[in-house]
């Protein structure tokens, strides 16, 4: 698992921003800016969308009055699930997507897990992970089945 205080990898990605996908990279989203990536094991899951993303929708405002200039949510799902997963949320704008379709920024990040046996493939774990200019400064990683650590109202209190 990467380490804290380390630089965030480079690595290829898609984004949905308001609605529209775009190519970008892991460095680029956090070049000079405070931001939170939160990894979610599956876009449209119980968990990731009744508790994980809506979370980070409903505490964007006050995330971004401490300083958090973007909020991304991270799913190893392609980025027309992603955008069709934030078109869900009245709000969902307040929070892009990350569409990390082959799980490169996972798996650099060593947050990748096999949920093989649940017809999955590799996903990501459940993470919170805050970073100042591309450096990680905290890492939140979910024990196996829990949502406690990597929620909105968790991280609020690390910033």
């Amino acid at each position: 698992m990467i380490d804290v205080i380390k630089n965030m990898p480079e690595i290829k990605i898609k984004i949905v921003e308001d609605g529209k996908i775009s190519d970008s990279s892991s460095t680029e989203i956090g070049k000079n800016k405070r931001i939170i990536i939160f990894g979610v094991p599956g876009a449209f899951t119980s968990t990731c969308s009744e508790k994980h993303l809506p979370g980070y929708i409903d505490m964007a405002i006050t995330l971004k009055s401490k300083g958090i200039e973007s909020i991304y949510c991270l799913a190893v799902n392609d980025p027309y699930v992603m955008q069709a997963w934030q078109s869900q949320y009245k709000e969902g704008n307040k929070v892009n997507m990350i569409a990390d379709g082959n799980s490169d920024l996972t798996k650099s990040l060593e947050l990748d897990k096999d949920y093989s046996s649940s017809f999955m493939g590799i996903r990501s774990k459940r993470f919170s992970l805050l970073a100042d200019n591309n450096k990680i400064n905290v890492l939140n990683i979910e024990k196996p089945g829990e949502f406690k650590i990597s929620s909105a109202e968790y991280i609020i209190n690390q910033i």
